[in-house]
């Protein structure tokens, strides 16, 4: 209404910042070309951050972007969840109606959540994925919106920003991969002390190589006096430049303030305070334009006409004088989206804010309050209910603040805004014992929360508790990613629950505090499960009975395999059943089903979960269906049914991705990445390994997609990036994880990392350590690789001096694991005649009927990598022994085909080596092509060009010597056996010590020739 007028207190001339505005023209044009940009812009206050967006969204407006902006709110505990990006996305909306809903198309009732035109808020689902569901769709709606054009996203103020709208800021700078698209926040440097909540999401973010930080210095006195031109339109006074500048700082907004309050005619008593600074001009306004000025400042924000002009008290001609002298002295300024006013810098508004004695504040709250509550239609729908409890508060009236904070708690949880839920809730806690006791009467339950830790209530009826809110702020600070205050608020509740003596209630605070220290890496969670257990013995069935139940036997599952698992189960079936706890009996039987299957019965097992797969779908509930898909695909796999595994996973995908399950997600793609691992498909697994990396979201899955990545580095021979991955795999899962499905795979790749690096010792220290940890009901399934690898490593260290020590209880270790361990299904049998024909090879007693009973076991499997492998061990025995050659041939060629196609690089190099020694051509080009082979006496060290002293060197380095003793043994100089062993790692291809002496056992360099030592060239290229 009133935005042309203004006074001339801002330069039309654009000073400085040339190299950020290029910056950001750079963005804009990498965007064009289909990359998503995303930057970030700080300063303090009054550097400029304002006017340079302004500046570069005159050139993406120039260029024929869609640009749409929104900025953070604030106002308090209670800030308006998600606010900037639905004012943006309200803009996308008005500018791109059609686009943005066909962008948006049968996800509207979840994205309202965030713009709430597109529809109705839905009440759930929830559960720790709503919220990460919830950006998942934002994210895949903007790419889309973006894909036919240049989409500039700005977030203004993201120092206010509420937490949801960090984490979904953080979300989209992660994630976005496609689309024209640039996202640009700006933030207050100042303001972001040591302990502000913003202070970790920069750390984040300058972490990603994806994201750009500008930060806006301040202007110099050259800048400064071009600034002062472009404002006063002539040349200034030096002397005036001088003051202006030395006053300022070279803050672009303070000089304004300095000529604005010197063209008002206060050209003397400005104090050196800031706040005196910027309130020289709204003191020399009218008083009813103060006045106005005070009420703007007080309402938030921006503040809307009608909002305004009910408060006001004014008749319409006179709210608008005063808003005219207000604009008019560039204090407030008219909003472009909406029919209201706001401040022009942040800083007036503070300190007019500020300036308002305790009382005057209360009463102007009140007054908002009360417009509000008088007229629904003054502000939009969906910030009536945080406006109000903000009003309320600040008005310091507990009897109406405690219900609106209520009411605004709700309308967070329905946006999956959770972290701002459990603010409310805690403002609630705090207003409780002031509010009016009849107030706290009239509160009910089921008006209020979700979570009902059961009292035997009705909810509906009885009047709302304490322990309500305490049970409810748990639960959002858990979905909000806020575990540790979970922890505190359930300390709270079972102190106050001491001196009340609910046990169900208190059954239901230690069951949620045990998933919260377990997810925490604290304890296990067994001692809360415990005290769950002692307080529900001997009461009624009750939901919270069966829910402690179902929790016992599903940390046994996974913490402690054993057959008083199963009993717990079926109790919980049971009980759930029996109370009519429909949710709780399928989550009850997903852990029945495994159970049964981990025991020995099989079909029983799977049967039981198939049929929990589809009542859940059948229900609409998707959360228990993808949990159902996780087991049920794990469950295959470990019967050896990786094909069927992979068949049921994909279409397990199809249904979590529909309903955004984003953890479930990843649990199922990490499941087929193990199955396809299983099948040879090598670079699908590799993909969906990394698929799962990307969309996880806690730690778990993530641990077990980079183990699953150290498992196919290690299979490949690429001995870095496996000890990388398994590295990181140990990262997600913490130092205190004791579920055997993940520990025992940890440590079959530390077997199998230090195994390929030539470390038999700590070959052993890792079995050992896994020995120690336990192989309980149902493990089996990891602890035969763990097992093969151990076993393939001590064989392959046979005869090397520095593997001796030990070695007799290393073999007697394993071989004692073996025969403890079950073998349910026919991939399990193989492995057990893997280990055993292994273990003989350790002691140079195994043979061809040893290996042919591995290859007939291994053959029917889906197993085409352990197939090759043990292929490659029966052609060397059938070699060895002198028997037919065609067989072994056969053998090797089809070893050495599946190595290829998998690129498993150190078999296909081993294969190779072993052919050429025993003179085997391994394809028709191979036969016609290769020279003439070395004669089979001949001597791999001299064909790996190694001298005789450095033979002699090598022998001593395989024994564990250093370059010390060397130099002692052979009388030369320390220096020069260091020379010797690095000429020695350069000829053997090998990066240390330990590698070089493994790989010249494996040669046989120190045993004569035999039709087992392979070619020099590939020792070369690094085997």
């Amino acid at each position: 209404m009133l935005g042309d007028v203004e006074t001339r207190s801002v330069s039309p001339v654009f000073v400085g910042r040339a190299d950020e505005l290029a910056a950001l023209t750079d963005a804009l044009t990498r965007a064009e070309g289909r990359e998503p940009q995303a930057l970030l812009i700080g300063g303090e206050a009054g550097v400029g951050k304002t006017r340079l967006t302004e500046e570069f969204l005159c050139e993406a407006d120039r260029r024929g972007a869609v640009v749409a902006v929104g900025g953070c709110v604030e106002i308090g505990a209670e800030g308006l969840p998600y606010a900037p990006f639905s004012t943006a996305l309200r803009t996308l909306n008005r500018l791109l109606p059609g686009e943005l809903a066909a962008a948006a198309a049968g996800q509207e009732d979840e994205l309202a959540r965030i713009l709430p035109e597109l529809g109705d808020t839905p009440r759930g689902p929830h559960d720790e994925e709503s919220t990460a569901r919830l950006f998942e769709l934002t994210a895949r709606m903007l790419e889309r919106l973006a894909a036919d054009r240049t989409v500039v996203l700005v977030l203004e103020d993201l120092h206010w920003a509420d937490t949801s709208t960090r984490h979904l800021l953080s979300y989209l700078f992660r994630t976005l991969g496609s689309g024209r698209l640039v996202v640009v926040a700006t933030y207050r440097a100042d303001d972001v002390h040591r302990r502000h909540p913003l202070r970790p999401l920069l750390a984040e973010l300058d972490r990603l190589r994806t994201v750009r930080r500008i930060e806006l210095p301040r202007f110099n006195r050259a800048e400064v006096r071009r600034q002062l031109v472009g404002i006063l339109a002539s040349q200034p006074e030096e002397d005036f430049v001088d003051s202006v500048f030395e006053r300022s700082d070279g803050n672009a907004f303070f000089v304004e303030e300095l000529v604005a309050s010197r063209a008002s005619g206060c050209r003397t008593g400005l104090t050196e305070s800031l706040r005196d600074l910027l309130l020289v001009r709204v003191e020399v306004l009218p008083d009813e334009a103060q006045r106005v000025v005070a009420l703007v400042a007080e309402g938030g924000s921006t503040v809307e006409y009608p909002l305004l002009r009910a408060v006001a008290g004014l008749t319409e001609d006179r709210l608008i004088e005063a808003l005219r002298a207000a604009v008019g002295a560039n204090i407030l300024h008219a909003t472009a989206d909406s029919d209201g006013y706001r401040f022009r810098h942040s800083l007036v508004r503070e300190a007019v804010s500020d300036d308002l004695l305790p009382g005057e504040r209360s009463r102007l709250n009140r007054r908002y309050a009360e417009a509000l509550e008088g007229d629904d239609a003054l502000i939009r729908a969906e910030e009536r209910v945080i406006r109000l409890a903000s009003y309320w508060y600040h008005a310091n009236d507990p009897a109406k603040a405690l219900p609106a904070v209520l009411a605004a708690s709700v309308a967070a949880r329905r946006r999956h805004a959770y972290s701002e839920q459990l603010r409310l809730l805690e403002r609630a806690m705090d207003l409780w014992e002031s509010a009016p006791e009849e107030i706290r009467e009239a509160l009910r339950p089921a008006d209020y929360t979700e979570v009902y830790p059961p009292c035997g209530c009705d909810p509906a009826a009885t009047p709302l508790q304490r322990l309500d809110l305490l049970a409810e702020a748990t639960v959002a600070a858990r979905y909000g990613g806020e575990p540790e205050r979970a922890v505190k608020i359930t300390k709270t509740a079972l102190r106050v629950l001491e001196a009340d003596g609910d046990p169900l209630r208190a059954a239901w605070f230690w069951t949620e505090r045990s998933r919260l220290v377990s997810g925490l890496g604290r304890s296990d969670g067994w001692e809360e499960i415990g005290k769950a257990q002692e307080l529900v013995k001997g009461l009624p069935p009750s939901h919270v009975h069966a829910e402690v139940l179902v929790r016992a036997a599903s940390w046994g599952m996974l913490h402690d395999p054993g057959p008083g698992n199963l009993v717990a189960a079926e109790r919980a079936v049971a009980y759930a059943r029996m109370v009519g706890a429909g949710e709780t009996e399928l989550n009850a039987r997903i852990t029945l089903g495994c159970l049964l299957t981990d025991s020995g019965t099989g079909e029983a097992g799977l049967a039981e979960l198939h049929a929990v797969k589809d009542r859940a779908t059948a229900l609409g509930l998707p959360l228990i269906a993808g949990r159902a898909y996780i087991n049920l695909t794990s469950q295959l796999e470990g019967a050896g049914r990786s094909g069927e595994a992979v068949e049921l996973a994909e279409r397990g995908i199809e249904l979590v991705v529909t309903s955004r399950l984003l953890d479930t997600e990843a649990w199922v793609r990490g499941n087929i990445a193990e199955s396809l691992y299983s099948l040879g498909r090598w670079d699908e697994a590799t993909e969906e390994a990394r698929r799962t990396l990307l969309v996880g979201q806690s730690a778990a899955p993530r641990g077990s997609a980079s183990a699953r990545l150290a498992y196919l580095a290690l299979a490949r021979g690429e001995l870095t990036e496996a000890a990388r991955q398994l590295a990181a795999s140990h990262a997600h899962f913490g130092t205190h994880e004791t579920q055997p499905q993940h520990r025992i795979p940890l440590f079959r790749l530390a077997v199998g990392v230090a195994a390929g690096e030539g470390r038999i010792a700590d070959v052993r220290t890792a079995m050992a350590a896994a020995a120690e940890f336990g192989f309980p009901l149902g493990q089996h399934r990891y602890a035969w690789p763990l097992l093969l690898a151990a076993a393939s490593a001590e064989a392959d260290a046979r005869g090397l001096p520095a593997a001796e020590a030990g070695r007799e209880a290393a073999l007697a270790l394993l071989g004692t694991t073996a025969r403890s361990l079950a073998t349910p299904a026919p991939v399990w049998t193989a492995h057990a005649e893997y280990v055993r024909a292994e273990l003989r090879r350790a002691e140079a007693r195994d043979g061809v009927a040893d290996w042919t009973a591995v290859e007939e076991a291994v053959r029917p499997l889906e197993r085409p990598y352990l197939l090759a492998r043990a292929r490659h061990r029966l052609a060397e025995a059938l070699l060895a022994s002198g028997a037919d050659r065609e067989p072994a041939a056969a053998l090797l060629r089809d070893a050495h085909a599946t190595a290829d196609g998998l690129g498993a690089r150190r078999l296909r190099e081993d294969l190779a080596l072993l052919a050429q020694r025993a003179r085997i051509p391994l394809t028709a080009a191979d036969a016609a092509t290769r020279p003439a082979p070395p004669a089979p006496d001949t001597d791999p060290a001299e064909a790996l060009g190694l001298t005789s002293r450095e033979r002699e060197v090598l022998s001593l380095v395989a024994e564990g010597h250093t370059n010390r003793q060397i130099a002692a043994e052979l009388f030369i100089a320390p220096k020069t056996a260091s020379v010797h062993v690095s000429n020695i790692l350069a000829k053997l291809g090998v990066a240390g010590r330990g590698e070089a002496a493994a790989l010249a056992h494996r040669l046989r360099l120190f045993a004569g020739p035999g039709p087992v030592s392979p070619l020099p060239e590939a020792a070369r290229r690094g085997v």
